[in-house]
């Protein structure tokens, strides 16, 4: 008998098309390419992991310091939600080892690859909210709150733009696959 895990998704189930796509293109199994989403999900936080650690130990650290004293009320509330923020992030970031640990040999990768997958949108989110914040509230403590408003706003823009809107944009412009099609004649 098959295991779960080596056969494909049902007709109509999401991935399903993308399944066999990797059949006909590369020769992959759904075993293997669930082991390759996540070795290459296992990079991309890899990635960012660093960096939200960094902004994490940052801001952690930031009510330590002589000069915190003279933050206003108004960006203590900004720092207080963008440290909520930064550690949502690498909570979210770090979860999937932890699901991976807790549904270890259990033959689960399929839904190990699904739920981190949307643990590290959720996850990336939440650092660009982070970074928008601490952004803010460094501009608000060196050069005022007009500096750190346009600051903050900019780098939300940026963030928004490069992380979700760039991303959509691309992902609307390729064609949904044809159900009637074979993965080589849809172009994939």
């Amino acid at each position: 008998m098959a295991h779960p895990t080596d056969t494909e998704p049902p007709t109509g189930h999401p991935g399903a098309d993308d399944a066999a796509w990797n059949r006909a293109e590369r020769d992959e199994t759904e075993t293997q390419r669930l082991d390759r989403n996540w070795n290459s999900l296992l990079q991309e936080l890899r990635v960012v992991q660093t960096g939200v650690q960094i902004l994490t130990g940052f801001l952690l650290t930031m009510p330590f310091q002589s000069r915190f004293e003279d933050l206003g009320g108004g960006l203590r509330v900004v720092y207080l939600i963008t440290v909520s923020f930064a550690v949502g992030a690498a909570i979210l970031l770090a979860a999937p080892v932890a699901l991976h640990r807790a549904l270890f040999r259990r033959h689960q990768l399929a839904l190990i690859v699904a739920l981190a997958h949307y643990m590290a949108f959720a996850g990336l989110t939440l650092l660009g909210l982070a970074l928008s914040g601490a952004i803010t509230v460094v501009f608000g403590a060196t050069a005022g709150p007009v500096p750190a408003v346009v600051a903050g706003c900019c780098t939300f823009v940026v963030f928004s733009m490069a992380w979700i809107v760039l991303p959509l944009t691309a992902r609307g412009m390729t064609d949904p696959p044809d159900d009637d099609a074979t993965p080589r004649e849809r172009g994939h």
